[in-house]
């Protein structure tokens, strides 16, 4: 949804009020005297067929009534009228229509039934709908309040989304107390019609918003959302705080990957994916928001702290660190200088401690001598009230030098409440953004750092193999349809991935002692047996599994143990035979997985394998399809990546071949959303230049 499609909202010509109310305390009331108040400069049209006049402005029974044209209308009456009214403004040529009125599917079927009809009232007449159950929206560069807030925000870069009506209203009364900027605030409601997209789209295209907020408690068309998303944050920020953080599609699954999908895993994924950044908090989220509209991003890796406190310093080190942000080792020439001008007393590694009786001319000193350091990409500096400090001081010399220079990030961070109040809304007040606590600020500089990252990755075009036999997949499935199962056998499994250009073992499928005989001397000894059911997902728990058998007469053996253990454990189960493949040689036991998310598509998992991967859930997640950037990094963010690199002198492991595999499930699971949950598991993988290899494949189908 571009800027322009959705003007009718953000800069109005004219405004009716639909339930506009002479009443004071009346929502009618309120939203025209708002409106009033705002400074608007279009022309405000109450409608009430009971008033002549509403608040000095000439009223009408409907607006049909109104001799002009109408470009946005606002509706604050019973649900039961809404549908009338709808009508008409779709009659009237009405481009925009906002829906406060509550009593539609949030309260049940008859609720969802008059929604349905609201929208296709919308469609019939082209006129797109916001909410309904919505606190309606501010644009502050056209003045415009139609909202329940009786004063609206200075004018600023961000635009927030919210979802929630009363969380909207709540925030709009802290950023007044705070003096934050603001450009537009949305309220979704029910999402009847309009939407986060539409929303977002609108504001990545206004050059007025430079950030933009959401708070979000469901996404409906995750795809979408990201694809919008994804081309937004080219040209500016989203920040995300997510609330109800229970996925609609977590359950509980047969397969690993699905079990460690966890309540935020697949939203955080897809964020990650689009390069969201976000946040735990309100206050979070506007800190980051002030960030990015006021600071430039960093241009590289690299912070400095200046501190007149060691304990802060530390802390804020300390964080740096677990967040990935990387502190600066000084240059020689930077140490020197300092050295020259500080106290024998001070530090001038990294954190730069001034000491406690740094007055306003040693804190700027040290600033601009860290700032000429072409390592240093970004700064923090912490103050805390001392007998020789001189907060506003040093408040107006950052200020000061943030204007001269102005292409590295300053932050500051100034503890001690009402002894540092001045020099901190002055600060504020000039673009400098300052905390109370040296943690905020730390994590605000590590999110500019993850965008600014993220700006720099590679293109995220996803990898497609053409090497790949798509008829014999659909053929498996088909054979599965018919057969009326949803889990594919082992060896059906294990033709899937070999489709897909996944290197399998070769396996013969015995249904007696003597075939699976007479398969372990065509593959050769050692073998592997193991029972192959749909019923049975997991075998080694029930004696379905005989390794390392050398003859025989361990082949005879093994076959009868297994099918005695799985008819003591699991009677009912449907067995299709015993696979018989050749036992290959040990490696790294790594796990890829896929589990279908309702939301947002194929999640595909890499971690560490073998019968821990629940316990230790060592594992990393992306959406398909993925980039061979992101199959690399998915690799890279767990620890089994230190085992894969080799460790005590060990052989580095065929990680390339590993990306591969990771590449290839990819695309077969985007390829056939069919597949509803997936697992190979483990994936041996073996010196470089060795390749790896699929050992167990199991794959759920939907149902239908």
């Amino acid at each position: 949804m571009s800027e322009m499609e959705l003007d009718a909202f953000f800069r109005p010509k004219s405004v009716a009020i639909i339930g506009a109310s002479r009443t004071p305390g009346k929502v009618g009331h309120i939203l025209t005297q708002n409106m009033i108040d705002s400074g608007y400069s279009g022309d405000i049209i109450p409608i009430n067929p009971n008033a002549d006049e509403i608040l000095g402005r000439k009223a009408y029974p409907s607006v049909l009534d109104v001799p002009g044209e109408i470009d946005l209308a606002v509706v604050s009456i019973p649900a039961s009228n809404v549908m009338q009214v709808a009508e008409e403004c779709g009659k009237k040529g009405v481009r925009a229509l906002v829906v406060i009125t509550a009593g539609f599917k949030e309260t049940g079927h008859e609720g969802a039934v008059l929604e349905r009809q609201l929208v296709e009232i919308g469609k019939k007449y082209g006129m797109r709908i916001q909410g309904p159950n919505c606190l309606g929206l501010i644009n502050t560069s056209t003045s415009l309040n139609l909202s329940f807030a009786a004063a609206i925000p200075k004018k600023g870069r961000i635009g927030f989304i919210s979802q929630s009506g009363a969380l909207g209203t709540a925030v709009l009364d802290w950023v007044i107390k705070e003096d934050i900027g603001f450009h537009s605030l949305v309220s979704l409601g029910n999402k009847a019609d309009l939407d986060e997209v539409d929303f977002i789209e609108a504001m990545g295209e206004d050059e007025d918003v430079g950030v933009i907020l959401l708070y979000l408690e469901s996404i409906e068309k995750g795809r979408r959302f990201l694809e919008a998303a994804a081309k937004v944050v080219e040209r500016k920020p989203i920040v995300v705080l997510k609330g109800g953080t229970s996925t609609a599609g977590a359950r509980a699954a047969g397969s690993h990957t699905g079990a460690l999908v966890g309540s935020f895993v697949a939203y955080k994924t897809a964020f990650n994916k689009a390069g969201i950044i976000t946040a735990d908090s309100v206050e979070e989220l506007f800190n980051y928001a002030v960030a990015f509209t006021e600071q430039p991003l960093p241009k590289g890796e690299g912070l400095a702290i200046v501190t007149n406190a060691g304990g802060p310093g530390i802390l804020a080190t300390d964080l740096s660190e677990k967040l990935g942000v990387k502190l600066t080792n000084l240059s020689g020439d930077a140490r020197s200088r300092l050295l020259e001008k500080l106290p024998p007393a001070a530090s001038v590694g990294n954190p730069v401690d001034v000491l406690g009786d740094a007055m306003a001319d040693r804190y700027r000193f040290a600033i601009e001598e860290v700032l000429k350091d072409d390592h240093v990409n970004s700064v923090v500096v912490i103050l805390t009230p001392q007998a020789m400090t001189e907060s506003l001081g040093t408040a107006q010399g950052i200020v000061e030098i943030h204007r001269r220079t102005g292409d590295k990030p300053i932050m500051a961070v100034f503890m001690g409440g009402e002894t540092v109040r001045d020099a901190t809304e002055y600060l504020r007040e000039n673009g400098v953004p300052c905390f109370d606590f040296p943690e905020k600020a730390i994590k605000t500089v590590s999110v500019m750092y993850e965008y600014a990252r993220f700006m720099k990755t590679p293109e995220h075009s996803p990898v497609r193999f053409r090497d790949v036999n798509q008829r014999r997949v659909e053929e498996i499935i088909e054979a599965a349809r018919k057969d009326k199962r949803v889990i594919l056998l082992s060896s059906e499994a294990a033709e899937v991935v070999k489709a897909y250009g996944i290197r399998s073992t070769n396996n013969r499928l015995a249904r007696s002692a003597d075939e699976a005989m007479r398969y372990a001397d065509e593959l050769g000894y050692p073998v592997v047996l193991k029972i192959v059911s749909p019923d049975i997902l997991h075998k080694t728990d029930i004696g379905g599994v005989a390794l390392n058998l050398k003859t025989p007469a361990e082949v005879l053996s093994g076959y009868d143990t297994i099918l005695t253990s799985v008819g003591r454990f699991m009677p009912e189960a449907r067995i299709y035979g015993v696979l018989v493949y050749h036992m290959v040689p040990r490696g790294k036991e790594m796990i890829i997985g896929m589990s279908q998310d309702v939301q947002f598509g194929p999640l595909v998992m890499f971690g560490l394998g073998g019968i821990y991967v629940n316990f230790l859930k060592d594992v990393a997640f992306r959406l398909a399809p993925l980039s061979d950037y992101e199959a690399q990094s998915m690799i890279e963010e767990t620890r089994a990546y230190t085992l894969l690199k080799g460790i005590r002198g060990e052989p580095q492991s065929d990680v390339e071949a590993l990306k591969n595999t990771i590449l290839r499930v990819g695309q077969l699971v985007w390829e056939y959303q069919q597949i509803v949950e997936m697992d190979i598991n483990p994936v041996i993988v073996y010196g470089e230049g060795e390749g790896c290899i699929a050992l167990d494949v199991k794959i759920t189908l939907t149902k239908d």
